[in-house]
């Protein structure tokens, strides 16, 4: 998906009126979170604030700013049986019209979205590890497979950042606290000696690897010949659960997407928030010196 912030340059480049509409309060049920955001102009939309009939009202809202010259509203929004939505909470949409200081404010906003991005190490790109690896491309977070095959690296999608090491446990030291590690490597003692280290750090979010439960009781033997047994605790093993026992990659690789999500994103939210908060400020007071 294309960066809001480069449509808006793209407008500001062109000269096309454009107003970026931007979900900042969600309270109860709402169909997009706080921060979630769309670019409109007059002849096209990018991005969404939740559909329905919220989301009609904001680009109505927008154009509506456009025509006028104005260079910012606020949009209280009642999700009710009055706008034909039923979600029952309520929404405030800050509209603002682009300038160039919109268009920076949005940069700063994505470039810390982007450093909050939580971090998945995925060890093997064989089958799996590439299944999984399309799965996750397109989510919020940073993606990195390893794998010492510099020829299983090819081909893997763009967000994907690559390491082709001969030592791949090195990489578990190297990663920030609050990372998740996802252990398919060709080879089941490189597995336990990657997925070990990475129990040992203690600070990891999750930690999976793949295989059946005598793969579970065999790392569990081997952890318990250094006297580790009690790590096993914190393994996921098999990943994306037992309860649907299918085999193909990418069966595995969406069930694990899952887990990986509710891992790595339960505790960024609020961090999010206060980002998006910040740049709302940011975005407020450009447009209050550019109508003064």
């Amino acid at each position: 998906m294309t960066p809001l912030s480069t449509l808006m340059r793209e407008a500001l480049a062109a000269g096309r009126p454009a107003v970026l509409v931007r979900v900042g309060v969600a309270k109860g049920s709402t169909p997009r979170e706080e921060g979630a955001a769309m670019l409109v102009t007059e002849a096209g939309v990018a991005g969404t604030v939740g559909g329905g009939r919220l989301e009609l009202s904001g680009i109505e809202a927008a154009r509506g700013l456009i025509a006028s010259g104005a260079r910012e509203v606020r949009l209280a929004v009642p999700l009710g049986p009055r706008i034909g939505q039923c979600c029952g909470g309520h929404v405030t949409l800050h509209l603002a019209r682009l300038d160039a200081d919109l268009l920076l404010a949005e940069e700063a906003l994505e470039r810390a979205a982007e450093a909050a991005r939580p971090l998945a190490l995925v060890f093997g790109a064989g089958h799996t590890g590439r299944a999984l690896a399309q799965a996750l491309a397109p989510l919020p977070i940073r993606l990195c497979i390893v794998d010492p095959r510099p020829e299983s690296l090819l081909d893997l999608p763009p967000a994907a950042e690559t390491r082709a090491v001969a030592l791949p446990e090195g990489e578990v030291e190297r990663a920030p606290p609050g990372s998740a590690f996802v252990v398919m490597t060709h080879d089941h003692p490189l597995d336990f000696l990657i997925a070990a280290a990475a129990l040992r750090r203690r600070d990891a979010v999750y930690v999976g690897m793949i295989g059946s439960a005598t793969k579970r009781e065999k790392f569990r033997r081997h952890l318990r010949e250094t006297g580790e047994d009690g790590l096993i605790a914190g393994l996921t093993l098999p990943i994306g659960g037992a309860a649907l026992r299918d085999k193909r990659p990418p069966v595995i690789a969406a069930l694990t997407a899952a887990e990986l999500v509710r891992c790595l994103l339960s505790n960024q939210r609020d961090l999010l928030i206060n980002r998006l908060a910040e740049a709302d400020a940011q975005c407020h007071s450009a447009a209050i010196r550019s109508s003064g």
